[in-house]
């Protein structure tokens, strides 16, 4: 265990990390704060001298994970012109579940005001699902240009209907056993051409 009065590099992302392998192994019901400093081997307190409460903690773990994944998903827009725009679109939609356990969102969802700070935040601009969709957005929009997709496509919707699918996937699959992937893959061929990146 970490000595007493010993700064702890990169605490908190060893707090973070330490909660998701709790929840990932036995499920957001085992979610405390002694359970998070056993697994991260701090003291027990550390978390509540950092952090408000769990509470605090939860809302923001899972901020900081919104926040990661619209930064791996903002550079989509480099790969325009490479690969086809499926497997790019699938590349990005499947950094969601990359960065956001189902686990987490569960238990982000149980705890009221844990959700009330994550929903004020989101709504104060902080990043989430709206700028993954942004970023989706702008990819297609430059694919457009280079003449890999129909100047028709509504790319406002493509973006919005495959980040919503794929956040309502994440809050339904409980038990993680939904064929995420493969019904990510399906939607994708349903919304782009099956030629594009071809064209």
């Amino acid at each position: 265990m970490s000595p007493r009065g010993v700064a702890i590099p990169d605490l908190r992302e060893r707090l973070f990390g330490a909660a998701e392998r709790v929840l990932a192994r036995e499920g957001p019901a085992a979610l405390t704060s002694r359970a998070i400093t056993t697994e991260a081997d701090c003291a027990k307190g550390v978390l509540h001298v950092h952090f408000d409460g769990l509470d605090g903690f939860v809302a923001e773990l899972v901020l900081d994970r919104f926040a990661r994944t619209a930064r791996q998903v903002a550079g989509i827009h480099e790969q325009a012109g490479h690969a086809t725009v499926a497997e790019n679109l699938l590349r990005a939609a499947l950094a969601l579940p990359d960065s956001l356990h189902p686990a987490l969102i569960g238990l982000a969802m149980t705890r009221a005001e844990a959700s009330l700070r994550i929903r004020q935040a989101l709504e104060a601009g902080a990043p989430g699902f709206t700028a993954v969709q942004d970023s989706i957005a702008a990819y297609l929009a430059a694919e457009q240009r280079l003449g890999r997709l129909p100047d028709t496509m509504d790319i406002d919707t493509v973006a919005l209907t495959l980040v919503g699918t794929v956040h309502h996937l994440l809050m339904t699959d409980w038990a993680g056993t939904s064929d995420l992937r493969g019904r990510t893959e399906r939607l994708i061929a349903l919304l782009v051409p099956q030629n594009a990146g071809h064209l």
